[in-house]
């Protein structure tokens, strides 16, 4: 069976070339839309999301989080904080994904809330990353007061999003089947 979800579903890829032009209002609302509409215990909807579209303060938060890597004392995480790279891959969207503090489901609300972004995101044709290396900036409350968060939540992650810069066009990754067992 296939449908556009399922094809949005299988073709998405964790986009790490973006091109350097900005995504359109439209294509956001879009995505924030599909954020929202993620499902959440008790219908919690424990989610804000802060957009970020301007690339100093995007530029800002990688430094900031790759100094703060440096200091791991994993030498995987240190030596990714020694890179060049932005751990955004210059996407010129970022999405910071809090959740509130009082709700245990926040961490799944988000998360669902965030699959539901890199979704949305492949269906228009954008590309979109779920970047987890950001939570070590969210270790420094001056950098989180930053974002400007409501009272009683707190940042988990970060989706970067725009238009996909490949030279090559992947097909679907090849999957692990060997994960399904069937009780009937």
């Amino acid at each position: 069976m296939e449908n556009e979800v399922l094809k949005a579903i299988r073709n998405r890829r964790s986009t790490r070339k973006y091109k350097g032009e900005q995504i359109s209002e439209e294509e956001l609302q879009t995505i924030l839309d599909a954020g929202i509409q993620a499902p959440s215990a008790n219908n919690s909807q424990s989610w804000h999301f802060t957009v970020i579209q301007d690339r100093d303060m995007i530029n800002s938060i990688s430094d900031k989080s790759k100094e703060i890597m440096l200091q791991s004392t994993n030498a995987s995480i240190a030596n990714m904080g020694k890179g060049p790279i932005n751990i955004f891959y210059n996407a010129p969207t970022v999405i910071i994904v809090s959740g509130k503090e009082d709700v245990s489901s926040s961490l799944v609300d988000c998360s669902a809330a965030i699959e539901n972004m890199l979704i949305a995101s492949e269906s228009i044709n954008l590309g979109a990353v779920w970047v987890g290396l950001v939570r070590f900036l969210f270790t420094l409350e001056s950098e989180v007061q930053k974002f400007k968060l409501p009272e009683g939540y707190k940042p988990f992650y970060a989706v970067a999003i725009g238009y996909k810069n490949n030279s090559t066009i992947l097909g679907p990754s090849k999957r692990n089947r060997d994960v399904i067992n069937y009780i009937r």
